[in-house]
């Protein structure tokens, strides 16, 4: 038991920390003229930066970093402009590094210390001084592939193991660009056994080096929701030993199969870059990256490492905070984002971010993740998420029902685009959508409209305008998990639409637990449930496969609340590969309707595989496998399988228990196949297949201005559209650009313009939509 001595002395030593916290510095060095750090004649005083100084790169001022390594400086602030060298190889040791203007500093690792900030450290305004500027590299000229750049993050007795240490952007320009990548992911083009040291994958990757640091995704599901995040899992990590072409021989074989054949395949990714930043310590105090508000810079093939203050909140590997709409134009391309604690890309109240091309691996909490609700029109494109492990909640965050039990991909907001995304054997969920409204969290928040203008709305209500072409696969529990609204949901022209994914190797391939959902092209393989927990209210399935899948094929309403609240449509549905159970049903009838007016209908159902000797295992309709309810509604569910008996000829498929349908005046009986124990068929007619959803397209698309390069003859201007439709014209200064390639509703896009002093890039897509908030660049 703690003394009132101790108790006491423990609380000065905390207000003597925290007020050297808070307190504004003194800088023990400064650049006084432009040159590079090793020159003594750049500082005042004339040496050059040690141990433990606070170093101050002047406004005004262009310093190149050119030292091969430093001592570890204490804190820097970048008030002018800090570039590395592109032309060798060179490590920054750091406590905290800040960039942004003038020289008020103090040493918190979150907070802004000029004078526009409020009290929290936040940037209100911005700073009327010139762009403070840290350049590791550019997009117009990376850090060149035969050369490293390195930050690494040092704590210091004395900083706040909560705040630092610390990379931190303040309304300036923070830029981290190694060299691309042409893919730094890609798929196996051939199977790997257990004991193969060489390895073929699907595209070219010669650009990828000897040395490099790569992973061979899981292929079977190992990981459970019991699993400890240091045991060995489906995941290899290797080291490339030679290449060439799409061959790649590791520096030891792999100790599991792989799948690089057929549809469902394994991924391998590089995690190695040329630009890092990283933590010094990693068993010890971690650090974290931040953009703040009006700032501006970008990522690319940079590498993040180690980074993340596990369980405290807004201590990202890499955040984007706040910033709204005021950082569009900037984009996370091709990073490697491994081994955090604490996150990979954070995006927080920020509106048109691009997230492409990158790999997350390893990480405490949800991987990529969008923070408040309030986030929009952001993009994440063709990335990889590999092993999000459960953490906990974080004292004070945005969103007190999420308990960042390890997703992969996690978002509250259906107006943001998530395509060509993969999850792989993550602790709980591979992609979760979720919002609640809570007596302690209220679901209308204050959205930015496509209009321009701002309206507080329940975000239940707008729809996921696109999540397409994404997979999930080997994952500790849910591949895809839509849940959590309560019922609330879009309008019947606007449905939350999810189309062209792969769920394999899973237990819970798809929760859809929301009302008005259109699902399409969807392919389900060796997973223990299929559609589960579904909320059947206004649901539409087109083109759905599902294979060897075992317990629950296509799981009644709630599952075990066997509750369908509205009406259902299957256009397609394809069983096979049919796995174990008795008279376990492909489709699960659910036992109660309490709207009164839930049907189920499908047409175009076929059943491969199943064995003629067996006619009444898998039966396609009855009661579940789980707890069969006694019906607690006056009105059961039929389901109606169109043109069963032939044209015009439909089967209803009816609950023994369902006294009101037996009811009806129609002649049920068995049949083997279609029925089972507890379920029963009549032959009826004049019943039409329904239209449940009348959907729209209304929605402009979103423009991203991401490169613009000066020539002696004009500007080449680059970027990226994103729609819930077809982008059909983008217009640059008026002029239209040339798009290059479209697929899934992301198109992008080049133009050649006379050089001016102002770009507005704005889009029109195929039904006459046409953007209202320019991306405007002057």
């Amino acid at each position: 038991m703690k003394t009132l001595t101790s108790i006491l002395m423990s609380l000065a030593t905390s207000v003597t920390l925290l007020s050297g916290q808070l307190e504004v510095l003194q800088f023990s060095i400064q650049s006084m003229a432009d040159g590079d750090w090793t020159d003594p004649k750049t500082w005042q005083p004339q040496r050059l930066p040690k141990a433990g100084d606070r170093v101050l790169v002047s406004s005004g001022t262009s310093v190149r970093f050119d030292a091969k390594t430093t001592p570890v400086i204490r804190l820097i602030q970048v008030a002018g402009a800090l570039r590395f060298a592109r032309d060798c190889n060179t490590e920054l040791n750091v406590g905290l590094l800040k960039v942004q203007a003038g020289n008020r500093c103090t040493e918190r690792g979150f907070a802004c210390d000029f004078r526009s900030v409020n009290r929290k450290g936040e940037p209100n305004a911005l700073p009327g001084q010139s762009l403070p500027t840290l350049e590791v590299g550019t997009q117009q000229n990376p850090i060149p592939a035969q050369h490293i750049a390195r930050i690494r993050l040092h704590y210091l007795e004395g900083m706040d193991k909560e705040d630092a240490p610390a990379l931190v952007c303040c309304s300036a320009r923070m830029e981290f660009h190694g060299s691309p990548l042409k893919r730094p992911w890609v798929k196996l083009g051939t199977t790997c056994q257990p004991g193969d040291a060489k390895i073929v994958v699907k595209e070219d990757v010669s650009d990828w080096r000897v040395g490099d640091e790569i992973i061979v995704t899981a292929s079977n599901k190992v990981r459970t929701m019991a699993s400890d995040r240091d045991e060995d899992m489906g995941t290899e990590e290797r080291m490339v030993k030679a290449i060439e072409g799409r061959s790649i021989t590791l520096d030891k074989p792999l100790s599991l199969g792989h799948f690089g054949e057929g549809e469902f395949r394994s991924e391998v990714a590089n995690l190695s870059r040329n630009v890092i930043v990283e933590s010094a310590d990693p068993n010890g105090v971690r650090g974290h990256t931040m953009y703040h508000r009006y700032s501006k810079g970008g990522i690319s093939y940079a590498r993040f490492v180690h980074l993340g203050k596990e369980g405290v909140l807004g201590r990202y590997a890499i955040h984007f905070h706040l910033v709204g709409a005021t950082m569009r134009g900037s984009a996370v391309l091709g990073a490697a984002i491994v081994d955090s604690h604490n996150r990979w890309i954070t995006i927080h109240g920020t509106q048109y971010l691009l997230v492409r091309d990158c790999v997350g691996y390893k990480s405490v909490g949800h991987g990529y993740f969008l923070e408040n609700g309030t986030e929009v029109f952001n993009l994440l494109d063709r990335n990889l998420g590999v092993q999000a492990f459960r953490g906990q909640r974080l004292k004070d965050q945005d969103l007190p029902f999420d308990p960042n039990d390890g997703a992969a991909f996690w978002w509250a907001n259906g107006r943001n685009v998530l395509t060509r995304n993969v999850a792989v054997e993550n602790d709980r969920y591979g992609f979760r959508y979720d919002c609640q409204k809570r007596s302690n969290f209220d679901s209308n928040l204050r959205i930015l409209m496509p209009d321009g203008s701002r309206k507080t709305v329940d975000v239940r209500t707008l729809a996921i305008t696109r999540f397409e072409k994404n997979e999930s696969h080997s994952e500790g529990l849910y591949s895809v998990a839509f849940a959590g609204t309560e019922g609330v949901g879009p309008d019947l022209r606007h449905p939350h639409i999810l189309r062209g994914l792969k769920l394999w190797q899973t237990h819970y391939a798809l929760r859809v637990q929301l009302p008005t959902m259109l699902m399409e092209n969807v392919k389900i393989d060796h997973a223990a449930y299929g559609v589960y927990r579904p909320r059947f209210e206004n649901h539409v399935y087109r083109n759905l496969s599902i294979a060897a899948t075992g317990a629950e094929p296509f799981n009644r309403g709630l599952d075990d609340r066997s509750m369908q609240h509205g009406s259902i449509t299957v256009d397609g549905l394809a069983f096979s590969k049919i796995g174990y159970g008795g008279n376990m049903p492909l489709i699960q009838i659910s036992a109660n309707n309490p709207s009164g007016k839930a049907e189920s209908h499908f047409r175009n159902v076929k059943v491969r595989d199943r064995d003629p000797k067996r006619p009444g295992r898998w039966p396609l309709i009855n009661l579940g496998g789980g707890p069969r309810l006694k019906p607690s509604t006056p009105k059961g569910v039929p389901y109606f399988i169109h043109d069963y008996f032939g044209p015009g000829k439909h089967a209803k498929v009816i609950s023994a228990r369902a006294k009101d349908l037996l009811g009806d005046g129609n002649k049920y009986h068995k049949e083997n196949g279609l029925t089972g124990d507890e379920s029963l068929v009549a032959q009826v007619t004049d019943k039409e297949f329904p239209e449940l959803l009348h959907p729209v397209d209304d929605l402009p698309p979103c423009t991203i201005i991401t490169r613009i390069d000066e020539h002696n003859d004009g500007l080449h201007v680059r970027g990226t559209t994103h729609d819930n439709g077809v982008v059909k014209t983008v217009y640059v200064n008026g002029i239209p650009a040339r798009i290059l390639s479209q697929a899934h509703g992301v198109a992008d896009w080049s133009i050649q313009l006379p050089k001016s002093k102002s770009i507005t890039a704005t889009a029109t897509d195929a039904t006459g939509n046409r953007e209202q908030i320019p991306h405007v660049i002057q």
